[in-house]
């Protein structure tokens, strides 16, 4: 397929719109020819299995790996970083919740909080797996942006908040992954359709002052234009969630 010359510096959702997942990938490979020999072996083996993992899962209109890859090249190309395991994890960030059993090369049927029908910590499994292949830091990320079981007798976007508080606090390099996985996710909820729309913006409105204050933390990893990029993004998020959610009643 041709792209055009201009492909890395189009934005991610416009390479999506047009281009669709073989766009984003050559994006991807534009972006890591900046690093050496052996981090681009790196980060391939890690879009590599993020692709494995995820071959059959769907993001309402798009194959899932599309917002990996935007989630990895937006930490690249917009956020400026160059520490490889931050970029691994970044790809990685859904496979233990998502995909614990077959991180933990097991084929036994999952729940939702990672344990198998017989009792087996899955999640945990997965994790040493990650650490054996891609080292134990890249590892503590991914299981910093991790979502644990939360109660069914409480609002479960109220836990994830707070699970996000409580997990990114000690986590800077963390932060920075999520605020990524973030920006796809509520900056993109216009590229949604249907009732996701909604949901999605109830989801992560609570979580634009959460992402102010942790991301203008000193011990945040990122440059001062970096982290002014950030904060626009979330200006416009907070927009969309209230073009969304504040609309005025129709009249009857």
């Amino acid at each position: 397929m041709d792209f055009p010359p201009h492909l890395g510096s189009m934005p991610m959702h416009a390479i999506t719109e047009i281009h669709g997942e073989p766009g984003l990938l050559e994006r991807f490979r534009l972006e890591i020819q900046q690093f050496d020999a052996d981090a681009r072996t790196r980060l391939t083996a890690a879009l590599d299995l993020a692709a494995d993992l995820h071959r059959d899962d769907r993001r309402v209109r798009e194959p899932y790996l599309n917002h990996l890859l935007r989630v990895a090249i937006r930490l690249m190309h917009h956020y400026q970083v160059r520490d490889v395991d931050v970029i691994v994890a970044g790809l990685l960030h859904d496979s233990v919740e998502d995909h614990p059993a077959e991180l933990a090369d097991g084929d036994a049927g999952t729940d939702q909080g990672g344990t198998d029908q017989g009792g087996t910590d899955r999640t945990g499994a997965a994790l040493a797996a990650l650490a054996a292949r891609f080292g134990p830091r890249v590892a503590a990320l991914v299981a910093a942006v991790t979502n644990p079981v939360y109660d069914p007798r409480r609002d479960r976007n109220e836990q994830y908040r707070e699970h996000l508080a409580a997990s990114l606090e000690g986590e800077p390099w963390a932060r920075v992954i999520k605020v990524s996985d973030f920006t796809d996710n509520g900056v993109g909820v216009i590229h949604t359709v249907g009732p996701k729309v909604v949901s999605s913006a109830r989801k992560y409105r609570p979580l634009v002052p959460l992402f102010r204050d942790l991301i203008g933390r000193p011990d945040t990893p990122l440059s001062p234009a970096v982290k002014g990029h950030i904060f626009s993004q979330l200006d416009l998020a907070e927009e969309r969630f209230s073009a969304i959610l504040d609309q005025p009643a129709l009249p009857t």
